[in-house]
């Protein structure tokens, strides 16, 4: 069975489903992801073709929009004549390894950079929790794995990004056709948010796929779920981490957090009762009531027998190894719909566990 937990992009809200882990690897390290100069367009601008103009018709339409700065922002979009290809499988499958992926969140400099971040904004985080039930860890997980809290939030320029991969993506993708659709729809909502702007702004940068600010949040995501958590009457994103914290959180809330729902539990297993392949026929999607998990030789502590919900088994691969299993919860599942990855879900869990613990 094709199992659906992989190295996925960090793109935010509903970080897309879309990319193969060699790209996931450069996207997560800071090493390879980020420079500390802007990306400079290396192609020429798109310009006035009949492309760009239905493509501006359709967005000015859905956007409500002006057509004729539509059409301008676009053809003055620079492509980027090497993004493409981020976007594509590999040509060989790399082997999973939840360790590898652990190591590389769970780490020293991250989980300090952490503290300071909970010590600094302690009462915003508190303040969050407070409003949508949303644990401090999970917001603090979230913006120490997406962006390192705040220093490492992308240097493409947003609208080049979006505009050459709603304009320019690879044909050969097996999901060309809607994964197209998909950024022709964030690069509508991107242009509402620009014309929002102060008229002189500054460009917007941020990942290759247009995820933006310090929780990386894609274009759409930002208009449905980003909140003005400082009070200062704007949505910001990109310079406010306490407009982040609060945007994080409602997202939680809006996919369903469950306060005061652990994420997962620990599990082991009856080999005289197990059946294996219908404990990970749902993949990640919590279908086992306790008793159900039990009957199929899932065995789970004290802790999680009063668990009232529906539970998942998470498979976490770790290369030639075995693997490492936890009973996903329902608020586990929430987690993937930040990024649809138990990977990811595991390293923001446990990272933001981590910076707790590290607490004076």
């Amino acid at each position: 069975m094709q199992r659906k937990a992989f190295f996925l992009a960090s793109l935010t809200c509903f970080h897309l489903c879309l990319f193969a882990p060699n790209a996931v690897a450069a996207l997560h390290n800071p090493k390879t992801h980020h420079s500390p100069r802007n990306k400079t367009p290396d192609g020429l601008a798109f310009g006035n073709t009949t492309a760009v103009a239905a493509l501006a018709e359709q967005i000015a339409q859905t956007q409500q929009l002006p057509l004729h700065w539509v059409k301008q922002e676009l053809s003055s979009a620079k492509h980027l004549k090497d993004l493409p290809k981020l976007v594509l499988p590999p040509p060989v499958s790399q082997p999973k390894n939840w360790r590898a992926y652990q190591a590389r969140f769970i780490e020293p400099r991250r989980i300090a950079a952490g503290v300071v971040f909970w010590r600094n904004y302690k009462d915003a985080l508190q303040r969050a929790e407070a409003t949508y039930g949303v644990p401090a860890e999970i917001i603090v997980g979230i913006l120490g794995v997406e962006t390192f809290y705040g220093q490492h939030m992308g240097n493409y320029r947003v609208l080049d990004a979006l505009t050459t991969l709603s304009l320019d993506f690879p044909a050969e993708h097996p999901r060309a056709a809607e994964r197209q659709a998909f950024f022709q729809s964030e690069l509508g909502y991107f242009l509402k948010q620009v014309r929002q702007q102060a008229p002189k702004a500054k460009p917007i940068l941020g990942s290759f796929a247009g995820a933006m600010g310090w929780p990386q949040f894609m274009p759409s995501s930002w208009a449905k779920f980003a909140v003005d958590f400082d009070g200062d009457g704007r949505i910001d994103l990109l310079n406010s981490p306490l407009d982040a914290i609060g945007s994080v959180a409602n997202y939680f809330k809006a996919f369903g957090w469950q306060t005061g729902m652990p994420t997962h539990y620990a599990v082991r297993f009856d080999e005289n009762k197990l059946d294996m392949a219908a404990l990970l026929l749902p993949d990640i999607l919590p279908t086992f009531s306790v008793a159900s998990f039990a009957a199929k030789g899932a065995v789970l502590d004290d802790a999680a027998q009063t668990h009232t919900g529906q539970l998942a088994l998470v498979e976490l691969l770790n290369g030639e190894e075995a693997p490492s299993y936890v009973a996903g919860t329902e608020n586990f599942y929430v987690v993937t719909r930040y990024n649809w990855s138990s990977y990811y879900a595991m390293a923001v869990i446990e990272l933001g566990q981590a910076v707790k613990a590290a607490l004076p």
